[in-house]
């Protein structure tokens, strides 16, 4: 009886290990189609709105215009894993351009942010302050600094893909001290959801038919002429202000499901 039972486990688990096999070999290819790419994209927008349309905000959230306490426009920041409804976010009229990475990890969700109508900008936030102008962070800052000029919102990541996660880098300091304008802390939740525990980032995946939680940060300001200590601070400052609000509204969340 032991042997059959070990030779039925071992079936399913053979049958399996072909199936892995087989999408591997094919993933590569599909990856590759212009067609399957699109039609990739248009479920997950499709998803994403109807995660938007079935998880009403719950009472004691951030109401949209708090974003707008510092003076328009803002720069509005969120952690990784964290970001996915930012295209539905924003307050009403508000233009906002977002910054991806150039790793292919962030290609599709640039491609689902394009869908959403977010003009989108390359480059990295900088795993430190010397490194800011790493993978077309530069040019990327500048591009930013930019369209901030011209009365568009920045979207940004606060952490470093694959650095250390909920610890803020220094790109977006940066950019509030070269354009003057106030970074915005951003957290939100839904009350179903997926956490990928494996990922470096703990991306939460937000599901349909829950509730749903906003909390936004007090807008931070850096000085044009801040030096190294207080560019240090500022980031400190984003850093806590992220992790206290996640806590908040996993309480708001979690404490009302």
């Amino acid at each position: 009886m032991i042997e059959n039972s070990s030779v039925s486990a071992k079936a399913p688990q053979r049958k399996l290990g072909v199936l892995k096999r087989f999408w591997r070999s094919v993933r590569g290819p599909l990856a590759n189609s212009p067609m399957v790419r699109s039609l990739i994209v248009w479920l997950i927008t499709q998803f994403f709105r109807l995660v938007h349309v079935t998880n009403p905000r719950l009472p004691g959230s951030s109401d949209l215009e708090d974003m707008k306490r510092g003076g328009e426009p803002f720069i509005a920041v969120a952690w990784h894993g964290q970001h996915l409804m930012a295209p539905f976010l924003m307050p009403r009229g508000v233009r906002f351009v977002a910054m991806f990475s150039k790793s292919k990890d962030a290609e599709l969700n640039a491609r689902v942010a394009e869908r959403f109508g977010v003009e989108i900008v390359r480059g990295s936030g900088g795993r430190e302050r010397a490194r800011g102008t790493e993978k077309g962070g530069a040019r990327a800052l500048l591009v930013l600094k930019k369209a901030l000029k011209e009365g568009k919102t920045a979207a940004m990541i606060a952490d470093i893909p694959h650095g250390t996660p909920r610890d803020s880098g220094f790109g977006v300091i940066l950019l509030a001290k070269l354009s003057g304008r106030p970074i915005v802390p951003i957290c939100y939740l839904t009350s179903r959801r997926k956490v990928l525990e494996k990922s470096w980032d703990k991306t939460t995946i937000p599901l349909p038919f829950g509730k749903s939680g906003l909390i936004v940060g007090d807008p931070i300001f850096v000085p044009e002429d801040a030096d190294d200590a207080m560019l240090e601070a500022k980031r400190v400052e984003l850093t806590n202000s992220l992790n206290e609000n996640t806590k908040r509204v996993h309480q708001l969340v979690d404490g009302a499901a």
